[in-house]
């Protein structure tokens, strides 16, 4: 079957997971994937995808058209399909993968599709919302939590034989296209050379984390403008991030911060090895709900048994059970956080920490098996309209 996927991500993130994970599902059900990057997207060289994927470096996207095999095509963008392969022909069919909910962007996105997969039920109900041509269930995430970015040093299996060691590393993700990033990322290597790189060791009390990369559609600096002075009267509570971000996203969330005592959040910086960050956190701490599509962040601590506290609104409802793998708390920006200190000071006084281990149902939603089943229709039908039997 000739597929193309198309993923021009400069930065790697949640996207790049579930574009390699869907890869590899897509070589169970025995097809082959050509799949198109960006040039600065150096991060696939080290990325498990499967020996049957063919990656070409995309340098102009005006040549796209040009990079497909002849005859009947499956174009699979993640995210919105470039404008040079929106055209309608009948040898194509032109599909996408929903990475964001519609609601609060542009819709007309994706107009020009024949078909467009959700994550999420909330990224469904945003397409269908809007008219747009979405497939009938939604296209979940699998809990992949070996180590990122092809790291020979970190090994974990997602069970088993965890290197957990984690040191402190740049708290930025340097966006090039930008002149003052371009200036600080030329500096910052220097800096780095000079700050020490502690290793991280948990602290008494209740240990919070994040664990993502710090993204404006986490939407941090405005969680925690809510949530800093909730957990500034509560110093026995710890704050740790794993992950980075850009200049902005950085200093806003450092602001918002502020109010903590010092040393009460730490940064850890972009991390390979999330298997063992996720068991060394009591409660892994979700961004706002409404931009966010799914949350793989959620769904990876889970499945490491490490319950998740987030705002209780989707698409988080769909991806934690509450009570059973996680908290759910009323939105802060409704009640100014009270609900949220509420619930912490619930656990402070001991209440039980949820096993995520044992909702054996709920986590096998997030298995490759499952992401397998769910994907095993949406292949048959792009091979009835593409007619490749």
């Amino acid at each position: 079957m000739k597929l193309v996927q198309i993923n021009l991500q400069p930065h790697f993130g949640g996207g790049e997971v579930y574009t390699a994970f869907l890869c590899r599902a897509l070589t169970r059900l025995g097809v082959s994937t050509r799949l198109l990057t960006h040039p600065r997207a150096d991060f696939w060289d080290r990325v498990d995808l499967p020996g049957d994927t063919e990656r070409i470096v995309v340098a102009d996207g005006a040549a796209l058209p040009d990079l497909l095999p002849p005859g009947p095509v499956w174009l699979l963008a993640h995210g919105p399909l470039p404008a040079a392969l929106r055209q309608p022909h009948a040898r194509r069919y032109r599909t996408a993968i929903a990475h964001m909910p519609v609601q609060g962007r542009n819709p007309a996105a994706f107009a020009d599709h024949d078909c467009v997969y959700a994550v999420s039920n909330w990224v469904r109900d945003g397409l269908l919302a809007n008219g747009l041509p979405a497939w009938e269930a939604p296209l979940y995430g699998v809990a992949d939590v070996g180590p990122r970015r092809g790291n020979p040093d970190a090994q974990s299996d997602g069970k088993r034989g965890i290197d957990a060691t984690i040191n402190r590393t740049s708290r930025y993700d340097w966006d090039r296209r930008k002149g003052r990033d371009r200036l600080f990322g030329a500096v910052e290597p220097l800096i780095e050379s000079m700050r020490s790189h502690p290793r991280f060791a948990r602290r008494p009390g209740l240990t919070l984390g994040i664990v993502s990369r710090l993204t404006p559609i986490k939407q941090f600096p405005l969680l925690f403008s809510h949530l800093a002075p909730v957990l500034a009267k509560r110093p026995q509570v710890n704050l740790e991030i794993v992950g980075s971000g850009g200049y902005a996203s950085v200093r806003d969330l450092d602001h918002a911060l502020a109010a903590l005592a010092p040393g009460q959040a730490r940064f850890w910086g972009q991390q390979r090895n999330v298997g063992g960050i996720y068991r060394q956190l009591d409660y892994l701490v979700s961004g706002l709900p409404e931009k966010e599509a799914l949350g793989l962040n959620i769904i990876e601590a889970q499945a490491c048994g490490t319950p998740v506290i987030a705002v209780h609104a989707p698409p988080f409802t769909e991806t934690v059970s509450n009570g059973l793998t996680g908290f759910l708390y009323r939105d802060p920006r409704e009640d100014a956080g009270a609900d949220f200190g509420r619930l912490l000071d619930e656990l402070l006084e001991g209440r039980p920490r949820p096993k995520p281990e044992l909702a054996e149902g709920h986590l096998a939603r997030f298995s490759f098996d499952a992401f397998v089943e769910r994907l095993r229709p949406v292949v048959d039908d792009a091979r009835r309209q593409t007619s490749l039997e």
